[in-house]
């Protein structure tokens, strides 16, 4: 069996706690070298309910100002499909920086959780 990252194992220890909901979808957070994805997931339905990306946008500064303008768009989406409750996923990272920052811009944009 093939050794899992520490990355990886934080991941599934949260996954394991967090679920989401059509009433209350799960925001989850994916954040490479070069780009940063939010996406509402209800888990049971299995469905993305709403995503915002940085990917083949052409945002500009640093990757905590991307990741902020990324909480404002998630946010936007998630008002528009009339959610404002979510469960934060933070996929296995610290609850610092560039999440810190979408979680901060999402709250601002009218997310609560």
């Amino acid at each position: 069996m093939a050794k899992l990252s520490n990355l990886t194992l934080r991941k599934n220890r949260v996954r394991a706690k967090v679920g989401g909901s059509s009433q209350r979808p799960r925001l989850t957070v994916f954040i490479s070298n070069m780009h940063i994805s939010a996406q509402l997931i209800d888990d049971e339905n299995g469905k993305t309910l709403a995503a915002a990306t940085s990917v083949g946008q052409k945002l500009t500064g640093t990757m905590t100002e991307k990741a902020a303008k990324v909480g404002e768009q998630i946010a936007a989406k998630a008002k528009k499909a009339k959610i404002t409750s979510v469960v934060f996923d933070r996929n296995g990272r610290r609850y610092a920086g560039r999440l810190a920052a979408l979680a901060d811009a999402a709250r601002k944009g009218g997310l609560e959780f």
